[in-house]
């Protein structure tokens, strides 16, 4: 294999709905003797994808179908995908925790994983326990573990229970110490599902900064996350899945980009959402618009063009401090998070009950790429929230321009925006 740690080539997982195993003794039987005669186990074109959105004529899925990749050693690898995309169902066949029921894997290395909340400990035993078990599983003697210990436990940061059952703990303490476990005994393949977004931010942020650490090491990572920001920052590639296929392998950031383009079709998605009205509610929004300076309603822009968010909302009686904000992100990251009120603090006296017209220019001028509205929402100072929706939006700019000037500027600076910065220069004498 060289320096590949991971090859994946034909990998598929079928599951029939509604039943606890796939088939009866002798068809396991029959199943296990092709295998051996090499030949393939059932048709490819039995089951149906996994699209949990439709109903589905067969009771037989595909978790995972024809999935082929390969993962070299040192790789931060950034698993992406909609909620039922196979991501999990991959992780668990890497770890051999279930098996495929197609194709083949090969792993060079000892592997440690973190899947779910409870993997890997017993509940009965304590922290200290659980430690030396894990250790023993990897195939790590009682010495190289102890001297690990006290990194271990540290890292966790949960010492005091260190003696109590597991069972005992917070989820957020679990995943403390698992991680710690995981990372610090030294697997040459670390595999973290989404777990970690049960810990707290400084947990969060101290896990980002050891996986970075372990890629530095040589050791490789397989890292499953909705955090795209994360995925973005932390990851070297991206395997974007979508219904149990591979949609796009390649570079982490072009990997979130294609997720990101796939939750609109650009030809066809709506540039206005309309919600509901429900009485009960003191403030509600109720349509959403996205438009350029001719109030062309559309989700491609130019960098050139100015673009505007067009917000009605009703309010259900009168109400003071209210406020009406958006957040955009890029590629998972927040580039604004503004309200009406920021630069006019008078609007936070009485508004009157009826129906508001908000108009918001966006930031301008916007780089290329894929933004989105990803939260719009009313609330009054120092209360809370009254009505918000997220991911109102995904739009795209891209540079159409034939300035080469222009052109030159652009693909070699950084940063999100076209910073237009105010210089002066003044000559003050000759020398």
């Amino acid at each position: 294999m060289g320096n590949t740690v991971i090859k994946v080539e034909g990998l598929g997982k079928q599951y029939r709905l509604g039943q606890v195993g796939s088939a009866t003794f002798g068809a396991d039987l029959k199943k296990f003797a092709r295998r051996l005669q090499g030949k393939k186990e059932q048709p490819l074109d039995l089951g149906e994808e996994n699209d949990r959105t439709k109903k589905g004529n067969s009771d037989i899925v595909w978790a995972l179908k024809d999935i082929n990749f390969s993962v070299t050693q040192g790789d931060v690898l950034g698993i992406i995908g909609r909620n039922g995309a196979g991501k999990s169902t991959l992780l668990k066949i890497l770890s051999r925790t279930t098996s495929p029921t197609f194709g083949t894997y090969k792993v060079k290395g000892r592997i440690a994983s973190l899947l779910e909340v409870g993997t890997g400990f017993h509940p009965d035993l304590t922290g200290r326990e659980n430690v030396f078990l894990n250790g023993a599983i990897l195939g790590m003697t009682k010495k190289e573990i102890a001297l690990k210990f006290d990194e271990i436990v540290a890292f966790s940061g949960v010492e005091r229970y260190i003696d109590t059952p597991v069972k005992r703990y917070s989820s957020g303490m679990y995943v403390r110490l698992a991680f710690a476990v995981a990372a610090h005994l030294e697997p040459e393949i670390l595999i973290v599902d989404e777990v970690l977004a049960v810990g707290d931010a400084e947990f969060q942020k101290k896990c980002m900064g050891k996986m970075k650490a372990v890629s530095g090491e040589g050791r490789t990572v397989l890292f499953v996350s909705h955090q795209l920001g994360t995925i973005k920052s932390l990851c070297t590639k991206g395997l974007l899945l979508h219904n149990g296929t591979i949609q796009y392998s390649g570079s982490a950031n072009e990997a979130v980009n294609y997720y990101l383009r796939s939750f609109t079709s650009m030809g066809s998605a709506p540039t206005n959402v309309t919600f509901t009205p429900k009485d009960n509610k003191r403030a509600q929004i109720l349509d959403v618009k996205i438009y350029d300076v001719n109030q062309e309603q559309k989700l491609n822009f130019d960098v050139f063009e100015k673009i505007f968010i067009e917000i009605y909302y009703v309010l259900n009686e009168d109400i003071s401090g209210l406020g009406v904000g958006l957040n955009i992100d890029r590629g998972g990251e927040i580039l604004a998070c503004s309200s009406d009120t920021d630069e006019n603090p008078e609007r936070l006296a009485l508004r009157k009950k009826g129906v508001y017209k908000t108009i918001v220019q966006l930031p301008h001028p916007l780089k290329s790429g894929t933004y989105t509205i990803s939260s719009i929402g009313i609330g009054i100072t120092n209360v809370g929230g009254i009505d918000s929706h997220d991911n109102i939006f995904n739009f795209f700019v891209e540079e159409n321009s034939f300035d080469p000037t222009f052109k030159s500027y652009s693909a070699n600076r950084p940063g999100i925006m076209f910073a237009s910065l105010k210089w002066e220069t003044s000559f003050l004498e000759e020398v």
